[in-house]
């Protein structure tokens, strides 16, 4: 099979601190990132994270997932098995390559044979999705 991953990378005129402050902001996710709403939860190793997740052409779902690593201005790393042979790792990095100057990527990779036919089924979409969410937090954080 393909790779099971998707990301999307795009340079953003901001600080490390200020994309973090946004990422951290888990209430506030909703202003900048168009799949996951009502996030809940904790930043922390093992934190258990709840959102509504709706990407495109899909129905809303609820998805529980648990922070498996993260790193302030650096990256956030979530996990979800999302039944048999189906789990998700889902991610934001930010590398700072200058004063006010970084790369975000936004990332999922799937797992398991399910998790592989559903990547395969909805890759298009899911690739959108995964667009819109560096977009949106791109311009979030060079808006402030």
């Amino acid at each position: 099979m393909d790779d099971t991953r998707i990301e999307k990378r795009v340079g953003v005129q901001a600080t490390s601190d200020r994309i973090w402050d946004l990422v951290a902001d888990l209430s506030g996710w909703g202003a900048w990132n168009p799949v996951d709403a009502d996030v809940e939860g904790a930043i922390a190793y093992g934190g258990r994270l709840t959102m509504n997740e709706a990407w495109p052409d899909m129905a809303e779902r609820q998805a529980l997932a648990q922070v498996v690593e993260w790193q302030p201005r650096v990256r956030l790393v979530w996990a979800e098995r999302r039944g048999f042979l189906f789990q998700s790792l889902r991610y934001i990095q930010i590398e700072e390559l200058g004063p006010g100057n970084c790369i975000l990527t936004a990332g999922i990779r799937f797992s398991g044979l399910r998790g592989e036919l559903f990547h395969d089924k909805h890759r298009p979409a899911i690739r959108q999705a995964q667009e819109a969410i560096v977009e949106g937090l791109k311009a979030a954080a060079e808006a402030g």
